[in-house]
């Protein structure tokens, strides 16, 4: 991660409230795709505009790297994620299959 980051630090953005981070999002792409990841935001500070605030940002950031492609992996129970990107413009997808491999159950 230390390398990442210090390879693409605009790639990890963060939302403050003075000194206190209250939204997080790390980005990727693989040149063809932009990648919205592990976007969070405090429990205290949702529904105000935070996470929709860090969506923009994170496409900002991809556009100055030539990526028009927008994506977000969101689990099929996270309504309220499902919900903010529909907001935001995305577009769900059912043709897509994803495919995982696990060292055990507990992972």
């Amino acid at each position: 991660m230390s390398k990442e980051m210090a390879a693409n630090p605009e790639f990890f953005l963060g939302a403050f409230e003075e000194d206190c981070l209250i939204g997080v999002v790390i980005i990727s792409c693989d040149m063809r795709k932009g990648w919205i990841n592990r976007l969070a935001v405090d429990p205290r500070h949702r529904h105000l505009g935070v996470a929709k605030a860090l969506i923009a940002e994170s496409e900002r950031v991809l556009r100055t790297r030539g990526i028009r492609l927008f994506c977000a992996f969101i689990d099929a129970d996270n309504m309220s994620s499902k919900e903010l990107f529909e907001k935001c413009g995305y577009v769900e997808h059912h043709d897509i299959t994803y495919f995982s491999k696990r060292d055990n159950e507990d992972v």
